[in-house]
């Protein structure tokens, strides 16, 4: 955590075997924060608004109905400046 002190919580829907794959819906409160993604993820997002910026300075503006890829080892930052709610699938 950079600044805040966000709040998670969700639902996981479905784990894979192995825990290969996983989804499920994800609520995060405001915050700010180092991220990296270990594995593929597709993302829908319902609500909320947050900043996600790659470590090359690209940046990735989250609102309601934006969809959103991260690729294995993506590292950047995330800004969640409205409490974001997102449908999630990672493989």
């Amino acid at each position: 955590m950079i600044e805040g002190q966000s709040h998670t919580s969700g639902i996981v829907l479905h784990k894979g075997p192995e825990g290969q794959s996983e989804t499920g819906i994800w609520i995060c409160t405001p915050g700010f924060w180092n991220c990296h993604v270990t594995k593929d993820e597709f993302c829908h997002f319902l609500l909320g608004r947050c900043t996600y910026t790659h470590e090359s300075g690209d940046v990735i503006e989250i609102t309601p109905d934006t969809t959103a890829f991260f690729p294995k080892d993506w590292k950047g930052t995330c800004r969640v400046h409205e409490t974001i709610r997102k449908v999630y699938m990672i493989r």
